[in-house]
């Protein structure tokens, strides 16, 4: 019987790293080895501080029912190690992606895990559910030929959100994020494209305070915070739409729906990985979204972007730095 060591949040700013039991392999199951997993900063830091709902019905089976203590993430890269006597020996050897926790090993369905393209290294395919969630940010918010399209917030899904818009001609990008070290990470990468595969889009990076009110046909809310929302109203111009791609957990804030807003005709699009638009679902499946998130990971290479890596035994520290100093990160994840 196998031992793995898993990470679990056990209350608010407090994780431990667990040993478990891994049970025996079954005939029709994977045992995996896992190389490196990421941090969703945004998600797990809403676990790390106690500000998450307790959503019975969330539609992702990740965010439900969330009690401490808690195993949690959902971007695990690793190598097959040993299969169950029902399954395809062409399995063993492979490295693959899961929506698991953080942890050292664990067993699970070949229908749950993703082979991952030989082009890709581990560390880039850990990008692979916030590729995903900027994909579907993007489909949502249906960028059209020419627009103006602003992104608040520079996290991970921000900067994959830009990178896959800079694709578009559009007339402008603008990125905005308080801190200097994630507006700067797209900026390089705007240059970078235009240079190198001759992009139509350009990109500009703001401080929030710097912005022009009314600017924009297009806003995603990526930051996380329910206040960002007013700035991305108060910016998008008459009938433009605002895709709100923020998980806020149980954070509030008032949001200005008096003034110009009730006659701006601004459309406000709730967006979220789980679920496919509907005026995409009749052409659109998962398996679709997530080939397309892979060939945007190979082009993007977002690697680039990891700012720091720590052991699992580590984990306390890798949190209380997310928590206490964000401005020093971008992407933050785990080696095995």
């Amino acid at each position: 019987m196998s031992v793995a060591k898993t990470l679990f949040f056990t209350a608010p700013k407090q994780v431990e790293v667990r040993e478990t039991r891994l049970p025996d392999l079954k005939t029709d199951e994977i045992l995996v080895e896992t190389i490196c997993s990421a941090i969703s900063a945004g998600t797990e830091m809403l676990v790390y501080r106690g500000q998450f709902p307790h959503l019975h019905d969330s539609q992702d089976g990740l965010s439900s029912d969330l009690e401490y203590p808690l195993a949690y993430g959902y971007a695990c890269v690793g190598k097959v190690r040993e299969t169950g006597k029902q399954v395809d020996k062409s399995w063993l050897g492979k490295t693959v992606f899961s929506f698991q926790p953080h942890t050292s090993s664990f067993i699970a369905h070949p229908s749950s895990l993703i082979s991952i393209p030989d082009s890709l290294s581990p560390e880039n395919a850990c990008f692979l559910p916030n590729m995903e969630t900027a994909v579907n940010l993007v489909q949502d918010g249906a960028p059209i030929l020419g627009e103006r399209v602003l992104v608040l917030g520079q996290g991970v899904v921000g900067l994959l959100t830009a990178s896959l818009l800079l694709e578009f001609p559009l007339e402008n990008l603008t990125v905005v994020d308080g801190i200097e070290l994630r507006r700067n990470a797209i900026q390089a990468e705007g240059n970078l494209l235009n240079l190198s595969k001759g992009q139509k889009s350009k990109v500009e990076n703001f401080d929030p305070k710097d912005l022009q009110p009314s600017t924009f046909d297009l806003s995603f809310e990526l930051t996380g915070s329910p206040a960002a929302l007013n700035t991305a109203i108060e910016h998008t111009a008459f009938s433009g739409r605002i895709v709100i791609g923020s998980w806020y957990g149980q954070k509030r804030a008032e949001v200005d729906l008096g003034g110009s807003f009730h006659r701006s005709r601004i459309r406000l699009i709730s967006s979220q990985v789980s679920t496919i638009s509907p005026e995409l679902s009749g052409r659109w499946d998962k398996r679709r979204r997530f080939e397309v998130a892979w060939q945007a990971l190979e082009r993007i290479q977002p690697q680039k972007w990891i700012t720091h890596r720590f052991s699992l035994d580590d984990s306390a520290k890798a949190y209380q730095l997310l928590d206490e100093n964000p401005q020093e990160t971008v992407q933050v994840v785990f080696e095995y």
